[in-house]
Protein backbone atom coordinates (compact mmCIF):
# COMPACT_ATOMS: atom_id res chain seq x y z
CA UNK A 1 0.00 0.00 0.00
CA UNK A 2 1.40 3.39 -0.94
CA UNK A 3 1.17 5.41 2.24
CA UNK A 4 0.76 8.80 0.63
CA UNK A 5 -2.27 7.60 -1.30
CA UNK A 6 -4.18 7.88 1.94
CA UNK A 7 -4.37 10.69 4.45
CA UNK A 8 -5.31 8.51 7.35
CA UNK A 9 -2.99 5.57 8.01
CA UNK A 10 -5.44 2.62 7.96
CA UNK A 11 -5.15 -0.30 10.31
CA UNK A 12 -6.21 -3.42 8.38
CA UNK A 13 -6.91 -6.04 10.98
CA UNK A 14 -6.67 -8.99 8.60
CA UNK A 15 -2.89 -8.59 8.26
CA UNK A 16 -2.29 -8.91 12.01
CA UNK A 17 -1.33 -12.17 13.71
CA UNK A 18 -0.83 -13.19 17.30
CA UNK A 19 2.92 -13.13 16.84
CA UNK A 20 3.06 -9.63 15.42
CA UNK A 21 4.23 -8.22 18.72
CA UNK A 22 5.20 -4.95 17.10
CA UNK A 23 1.59 -4.37 16.00
CA UNK A 24 -1.44 -3.13 17.86
CA UNK A 25 -3.29 -5.86 19.70
CA UNK A 26 -6.69 -5.55 18.03
CA UNK A 27 -9.19 -8.42 18.15
CA UNK A 28 -10.49 -9.91 14.94
CA UNK A 29 -13.69 -8.22 13.81
CA UNK A 30 -16.63 -10.56 13.33
CA UNK A 31 -20.17 -9.95 12.10
CA UNK A 32 -22.48 -12.03 14.22
CA UNK A 33 -26.13 -12.55 13.37
CA UNK A 34 -28.47 -11.69 16.26
CA UNK A 35 -29.65 -14.75 18.13
CA UNK A 36 -31.84 -13.12 20.76
CA UNK A 37 -35.56 -12.80 20.01
CA UNK A 38 -37.01 -9.33 19.46
CA UNK A 39 -38.10 -7.75 22.75
CA UNK A 40 -41.78 -7.94 23.66
CA UNK A 41 -43.65 -4.67 23.93
CA UNK A 42 -44.23 -5.37 27.61
CA UNK A 43 -40.59 -6.27 28.28
CA UNK A 44 -38.76 -4.36 30.98
CA UNK A 45 -36.24 -2.05 29.34
CA UNK A 46 -33.63 0.33 30.72
CA UNK A 47 -34.91 3.92 30.57
CA UNK A 48 -33.02 6.29 28.29
CA UNK A 49 -31.37 9.16 30.14
CA UNK A 50 -32.10 12.51 28.52
CA UNK A 51 -29.90 15.34 29.83
CA UNK A 52 -31.73 18.45 31.02
CA UNK A 53 -32.09 21.12 28.35
CA UNK A 54 -29.94 23.49 30.40
CA UNK A 55 -27.06 21.00 30.33
CA UNK A 56 -27.36 20.61 26.56
CA UNK A 57 -27.30 24.37 26.07
CA UNK A 58 -24.25 24.66 28.32
CA UNK A 59 -22.45 21.96 26.32
CA UNK A 60 -23.43 23.67 23.08
CA UNK A 61 -22.05 26.98 24.32
CA UNK A 62 -18.82 25.25 25.37
CA UNK A 63 -18.38 23.68 21.96
CA UNK A 64 -18.99 26.96 20.17
CA UNK A 65 -16.47 28.71 22.42
CA UNK A 66 -13.86 25.98 21.89
CA UNK A 67 -14.24 26.15 18.13
CA UNK A 68 -13.87 29.92 18.07
CA UNK A 69 -10.80 29.65 20.31
CA UNK A 70 -9.07 26.71 18.59
CA UNK A 71 -9.95 26.78 14.90
CA UNK A 72 -7.68 29.78 14.09
CA UNK A 73 -4.74 27.60 15.18
CA UNK A 74 -5.69 24.64 12.97
CA UNK A 75 -4.36 24.54 9.40
CA UNK A 76 -5.26 22.61 6.25
CA UNK A 77 -2.36 21.01 4.40
CA UNK A 78 -2.08 20.22 0.70
CA UNK A 79 0.90 18.04 -0.14
CA UNK A 80 2.09 17.67 -3.73
CA UNK A 81 4.10 14.54 -4.51
CA UNK A 82 5.36 12.78 -7.61
CA UNK A 83 2.20 10.65 -7.47
CA UNK A 84 -0.18 13.61 -7.25
CA UNK A 85 -1.49 15.38 -4.17
CA UNK A 86 -3.10 14.71 -0.83
CA UNK A 87 -4.77 16.58 2.02
CA UNK A 88 -4.13 16.68 5.73
CA UNK A 89 -4.33 18.80 8.86
CA UNK A 90 -1.99 20.39 11.37
CA UNK A 91 -1.91 22.89 14.21
CA UNK A 92 0.29 25.75 15.39
CA UNK A 93 2.35 25.16 18.56
CA UNK A 94 4.27 28.45 18.99
CA UNK A 95 4.77 32.01 17.77
CA UNK A 96 7.85 30.95 15.82
CA UNK A 97 5.70 29.38 13.12
CA UNK A 98 6.11 25.70 14.04
CA UNK A 99 3.26 23.38 13.06
CA UNK A 100 2.65 19.76 14.11
CA UNK A 101 1.23 17.21 11.68
CA UNK A 102 1.65 13.52 10.79
CA UNK A 103 4.71 12.24 8.97
CA UNK A 104 2.54 10.29 6.53
CA UNK A 105 0.86 13.55 5.48
CA UNK A 106 4.15 15.06 4.28
CA UNK A 107 6.04 11.89 3.28
CA UNK A 108 7.82 12.25 -0.09
CA UNK A 109 6.30 15.72 -0.54
CA UNK A 110 7.65 18.03 -3.25
CA UNK A 111 5.69 21.12 -2.26
CA UNK A 112 3.60 21.77 0.83
CA UNK A 113 0.83 24.33 0.94
CA UNK A 114 -0.47 25.52 4.31
CA UNK A 115 -3.86 27.25 4.57
CA UNK A 116 -4.90 29.08 7.74
CA UNK A 117 -8.46 29.54 8.97
CA UNK A 118 -8.29 33.16 7.78
CA UNK A 119 -7.72 31.93 4.23
CA UNK A 120 -4.05 32.97 4.22
CA UNK A 121 -1.88 30.52 2.25
CA UNK A 122 1.85 29.93 2.44
CA UNK A 123 4.51 27.32 1.72
CA UNK A 124 5.68 25.06 4.52
CA UNK A 125 9.18 23.74 5.19
CA UNK A 126 9.59 20.30 6.79
CA UNK A 127 12.05 20.61 9.69
CA UNK A 128 11.98 17.09 11.05
CA UNK A 129 10.10 13.80 10.87
CA UNK A 130 9.63 10.83 13.16
CA UNK A 131 8.49 7.57 11.56
CA UNK A 132 7.94 5.88 14.93
CA UNK A 133 5.31 8.27 16.27
CA UNK A 134 4.26 9.39 12.76
CA UNK A 135 4.93 13.03 13.68
CA UNK A 136 6.44 15.85 11.61
CA UNK A 137 7.23 19.50 12.34
CA UNK A 138 6.65 22.15 9.67
CA UNK A 139 7.95 25.72 9.71
CA UNK A 140 6.04 28.60 8.09
CA UNK A 141 6.95 32.23 7.60
CA UNK A 142 3.73 34.22 8.07
CA UNK A 143 2.61 37.43 9.82
CA UNK A 144 2.37 37.00 13.59
CA UNK A 145 -1.37 37.68 13.51
CA UNK A 146 -1.88 34.39 11.64
CA UNK A 147 -0.28 32.35 14.43
CA UNK A 148 -2.62 31.09 17.14
CA UNK A 149 -0.66 28.48 19.14
CA UNK A 150 -2.82 25.81 20.73
CA UNK A 151 -2.40 24.85 24.38
CA UNK A 152 -0.91 21.39 24.91
CA UNK A 153 -2.49 19.41 27.75
CA UNK A 154 -1.13 16.60 29.94
CA UNK A 155 -2.35 13.37 28.34
CA UNK A 156 -1.51 11.42 31.50
CA UNK A 157 -4.66 12.99 32.93
CA UNK A 158 -6.89 11.73 30.11
CA UNK A 159 -9.53 9.20 31.16
CA UNK A 160 -11.68 6.75 29.24
CA UNK A 161 -15.15 8.22 28.84
CA UNK A 162 -14.22 11.88 28.78
CA UNK A 163 -15.55 14.02 25.95
CA UNK A 164 -13.14 14.92 23.15
CA UNK A 165 -13.24 17.03 20.00
CA UNK A 166 -11.44 16.74 16.67
CA UNK A 167 -10.92 19.68 14.30
CA UNK A 168 -9.39 19.22 10.88
CA UNK A 169 -9.69 19.01 7.13
CA UNK A 170 -11.58 15.77 6.33
CA UNK A 171 -12.13 15.25 2.60
CA UNK A 172 -11.02 18.87 2.11
CA UNK A 173 -13.77 20.35 4.32
CA UNK A 174 -11.47 22.62 6.32
CA UNK A 175 -12.39 23.63 9.87
CA UNK A 176 -14.61 20.60 10.43
CA UNK A 177 -15.40 19.85 14.07
CA UNK A 178 -16.55 16.47 15.41
CA UNK A 179 -17.14 15.17 18.93
CA UNK A 180 -16.90 11.85 20.74
CA UNK A 181 -15.31 10.25 23.77
CA UNK A 182 -12.02 8.63 24.71
CA UNK A 183 -12.64 4.95 24.04
CA UNK A 184 -9.32 3.53 25.22
CA UNK A 185 -5.80 4.40 26.35
CA UNK A 186 -2.25 3.05 25.92
CA UNK A 187 -2.99 1.34 22.61
CA UNK A 188 -0.13 0.05 20.48
CA UNK A 189 0.16 0.34 16.70
CA UNK A 190 2.65 -0.40 13.95
CA UNK A 191 4.95 2.53 13.28
CA UNK A 192 6.29 3.47 9.85
CA UNK A 193 9.86 2.58 10.90
CA UNK A 194 11.09 -0.62 9.24
CA UNK A 195 12.95 -3.03 11.52
CA UNK A 196 16.21 -4.64 10.37
CA UNK A 197 14.76 -8.14 10.46
CA UNK A 198 11.67 -7.20 8.50
CA UNK A 199 8.31 -5.82 9.56
CA UNK A 200 7.81 -2.62 11.48
CA UNK A 201 8.65 -1.35 14.93
CA UNK A 202 5.76 -0.47 17.22
CA UNK A 203 4.56 2.82 18.59
CA UNK A 204 2.70 3.13 21.88
CA UNK A 205 0.83 5.53 24.15
CA UNK A 206 -1.98 5.82 21.60
CA UNK A 207 -5.40 7.25 22.50
CA UNK A 208 -8.45 5.54 21.00
CA UNK A 209 -11.53 7.66 20.27
CA UNK A 210 -14.89 7.37 18.57
CA UNK A 211 -14.87 11.02 17.45
CA UNK A 212 -15.34 10.99 13.68
CA UNK A 213 -11.92 10.99 11.98
CA UNK A 214 -11.75 10.68 8.20
CA UNK A 215 -9.18 11.08 5.40
CA UNK A 216 -7.78 14.60 5.77
CA UNK A 217 -8.06 14.65 9.58
CA UNK A 218 -4.54 13.24 9.89
CA UNK A 219 -2.27 15.57 11.85
CA UNK A 220 -5.08 17.60 13.36
CA UNK A 221 -5.67 18.07 17.09
CA UNK A 222 -7.74 15.93 19.44
CA UNK A 223 -8.95 18.26 22.20
CA UNK A 224 -10.52 18.15 25.64
CA UNK A 225 -13.38 20.39 26.75
CA UNK A 226 -10.87 23.02 27.87
CA UNK A 227 -9.78 23.40 24.25
CA UNK A 228 -6.38 21.83 25.03
CA UNK A 229 -4.66 19.34 22.74
CA UNK A 230 -4.49 15.82 24.19
CA UNK A 231 -3.42 14.05 20.99
CA UNK A 232 -2.62 14.22 17.28
CA UNK A 233 -5.14 12.37 15.12
CA UNK A 234 -3.30 9.68 13.22
CA UNK A 235 -5.36 6.71 12.03
CA UNK A 236 -8.69 4.95 11.84
CA UNK A 237 -9.52 1.29 11.96
CA UNK A 238 -11.54 0.44 8.87
CA UNK A 239 -12.41 -2.69 6.92
CA UNK A 240 -14.52 -0.91 4.30
CA UNK A 241 -14.01 1.74 1.63
CA UNK A 242 -16.47 3.94 -0.23
CA UNK A 243 -16.98 4.29 -3.99
CA UNK A 244 -13.87 6.49 -4.17
CA UNK A 245 -11.81 3.75 -2.48
CA UNK A 246 -11.46 5.86 0.64
CA UNK A 247 -11.70 4.29 4.12
CA UNK A 248 -15.06 4.48 5.89
CA UNK A 249 -15.03 5.64 9.50
CA UNK A 250 -15.99 2.83 11.86
CA UNK A 251 -15.99 4.74 15.14
CA UNK A 252 -12.49 3.57 16.04
CA UNK A 253 -9.85 6.25 15.63
CA UNK A 254 -6.36 6.66 17.04
CA UNK A 255 -4.34 9.68 18.15
CA UNK A 256 -0.72 9.97 19.28
CA UNK A 257 -0.76 11.17 22.90
CA UNK A 258 0.35 14.77 23.27
CA UNK A 259 2.86 13.81 25.99
CA UNK A 260 4.61 11.59 23.45
CA UNK A 261 4.53 14.46 20.95
CA UNK A 262 5.94 16.89 23.55
CA UNK A 263 8.85 14.53 24.04
CA UNK A 264 9.54 14.21 20.31
CA UNK A 265 8.96 17.58 18.67
CA UNK A 266 11.76 19.64 20.35
CA UNK A 267 14.29 17.13 18.96
CA UNK A 268 12.66 17.35 15.51
CA UNK A 269 13.06 21.13 15.55
CA UNK A 270 16.64 21.03 16.83
CA UNK A 271 18.02 17.95 15.08
CA UNK A 272 15.38 16.80 12.58
CA UNK A 273 14.99 13.39 14.27
CA UNK A 274 14.29 11.63 17.56
CA UNK A 275 15.99 8.42 18.75
CA UNK A 276 13.84 5.79 20.48
CA UNK A 277 15.02 3.23 23.04
CA UNK A 278 15.57 -0.29 21.73
CA UNK A 279 15.46 -3.65 23.52
CA UNK A 280 15.53 -6.15 20.66
CA UNK A 281 12.74 -8.59 21.44
CA UNK A 282 9.64 -9.91 19.76
CA UNK A 283 6.78 -10.98 21.99
CA UNK A 284 3.17 -11.91 22.21
CA UNK A 285 1.11 -8.75 22.56
CA UNK A 286 -1.18 -10.50 25.04
CA UNK A 287 -1.41 -13.98 26.54
CA UNK A 288 -4.60 -16.01 26.27
CA UNK A 289 -5.39 -18.61 28.92
CA UNK A 290 -4.77 -21.36 26.36
CA UNK A 291 -1.32 -19.93 25.57
CA UNK A 292 -0.54 -19.55 29.28
CA UNK A 293 -1.48 -23.17 29.97
CA UNK A 294 0.40 -24.44 26.92
CA UNK A 295 3.54 -22.54 27.92
CA UNK A 296 3.27 -23.73 31.51
CA UNK A 297 3.25 -20.19 32.90
CA UNK A 298 1.89 -19.34 36.35
CA UNK A 299 0.28 -16.11 35.16
CA UNK A 300 -1.22 -14.63 31.99
CA UNK A 301 -0.02 -11.04 32.51
CA UNK A 302 3.35 -9.85 31.31
CA UNK A 303 5.41 -9.84 28.10
CA UNK A 304 6.31 -13.32 26.85
CA UNK A 305 9.49 -13.25 24.72
CA UNK A 306 9.20 -15.19 21.46
CA UNK A 307 12.36 -13.94 19.74
CA UNK A 308 15.55 -12.08 20.58
CA UNK A 309 17.54 -10.13 17.99
CA UNK A 310 21.16 -11.27 17.88
CA UNK A 311 23.54 -8.70 19.37
CA UNK A 312 20.69 -6.57 20.72
CA UNK A 313 20.53 -5.22 24.30
CA UNK A 314 18.21 -8.11 25.20
CA UNK A 315 20.73 -10.60 23.82
CA UNK A 316 23.63 -8.96 25.67
CA UNK A 317 21.65 -8.94 28.93
CA UNK A 318 20.94 -12.67 28.68
CA UNK A 319 17.19 -12.62 28.14
CA UNK A 320 15.78 -15.83 26.67
CA UNK A 321 13.21 -16.54 23.96
CA UNK A 322 11.03 -19.63 23.66
CA UNK A 323 12.81 -22.64 22.17
CA UNK A 324 10.72 -25.78 22.89
CA UNK A 325 7.88 -26.86 20.63
CA UNK A 326 4.36 -26.92 22.00
CA UNK A 327 0.99 -28.20 20.84
CA UNK A 328 0.29 -24.76 19.34
CA UNK A 329 2.08 -24.36 15.97
CA UNK A 330 4.67 -21.58 16.09
CA UNK A 331 4.45 -21.15 19.86
CA UNK A 332 7.68 -22.11 21.62
CA UNK A 333 7.96 -22.67 25.37
CA UNK A 334 10.85 -21.78 27.66
CA UNK A 335 10.97 -18.03 27.04
CA UNK A 336 11.24 -15.34 29.71
CA UNK A 337 8.11 -13.56 30.88
CA UNK A 338 8.74 -9.89 31.71
CA UNK A 339 6.47 -9.00 34.63
CA UNK A 340 7.92 -5.61 35.68
CA UNK A 341 10.26 -2.89 34.48
CA UNK A 342 11.90 -0.54 37.00
CA UNK A 343 9.57 -2.00 39.64
CA UNK A 344 6.53 -1.04 37.57
CA UNK A 345 4.19 -3.96 36.91
CA UNK A 346 3.76 -4.90 33.25
CA UNK A 347 0.32 -6.17 32.26
CA UNK A 348 0.95 -6.58 28.53
CA UNK A 349 3.19 -5.44 25.68
CA UNK A 350 1.37 -2.09 25.41
CA UNK A 351 2.25 -1.32 29.04
CA UNK A 352 5.88 -2.29 28.48
CA UNK A 353 6.29 -0.26 25.28
CA UNK A 354 4.50 2.85 26.53
CA UNK A 355 6.72 2.96 29.62
CA UNK A 356 9.88 2.73 27.52
CA UNK A 357 8.83 5.29 24.92
CA UNK A 358 7.59 7.81 27.44
CA UNK A 359 10.32 7.53 30.07
CA UNK A 360 13.54 6.11 28.64
CA UNK A 361 16.22 7.07 26.11
CA UNK A 362 19.09 5.23 24.41
CA UNK A 363 21.90 4.71 26.92
CA UNK A 364 19.57 4.40 29.92
CA UNK A 365 19.69 1.27 32.07
CA UNK A 366 16.45 -0.46 33.07
CA UNK A 367 15.79 -3.18 35.62
CA UNK A 368 13.55 -5.97 34.35
CA UNK A 369 11.83 -8.48 36.58
CA UNK A 370 11.27 -11.73 34.70
CA UNK A 371 9.82 -15.16 35.37
CA UNK A 372 12.13 -17.89 34.13
CA UNK A 373 10.97 -21.45 34.80
CA UNK A 374 8.61 -19.93 37.39
CA UNK A 375 11.41 -18.19 39.31
CA UNK A 376 11.68 -14.39 39.61
CA UNK A 377 14.96 -12.97 38.33
CA UNK A 378 16.20 -9.36 38.14
CA UNK A 379 18.10 -8.43 34.98
CA UNK A 380 19.65 -5.06 34.13
CA UNK A 381 19.64 -3.99 30.49
CA UNK A 382 21.20 -0.97 28.78
CA UNK A 383 19.03 0.44 26.02
CA UNK A 384 20.30 1.34 22.57
CA UNK A 385 18.65 3.39 19.84
CA UNK A 386 16.38 1.74 17.34
CA UNK A 387 18.37 0.63 14.29
CA UNK A 388 17.30 1.33 10.74
CA UNK A 389 16.87 -1.34 8.15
Amino acid sequence: MHRMGRLVFIVFILVLSTLACRAASIPEEKVVAPTSPAPRLDAITTPIFIPPAADMVALQDTLVEIYQQVNPGVVALRALTSDGGSLGSGFVIDQDGHIITNYHVVEAVNRLEVTFASGHKTRGEILGTDLDSDIAVIKVDVPKEELYPLTLSDSDQVQVGQTVIAIGNPFGFSGTMTMGIVSGLSRTMLSLHEAPGGGMFSTGDIIQTDAAINPGNSGGPLLNLNGEVIGVNRAIFSTQTNELNQPVNSGIGFAVSINMVKRVYPALIAEGKFDYPYVGIASLSDLSLLQQETLGLSRSTGVYITEIVSGSPADQAGLRAGSRRTSIPGLLAGGDLIIAIDQKEVINFSDFLSYLLRNKSPGDTVAMTILREDKEIEIELTLEKRPSR
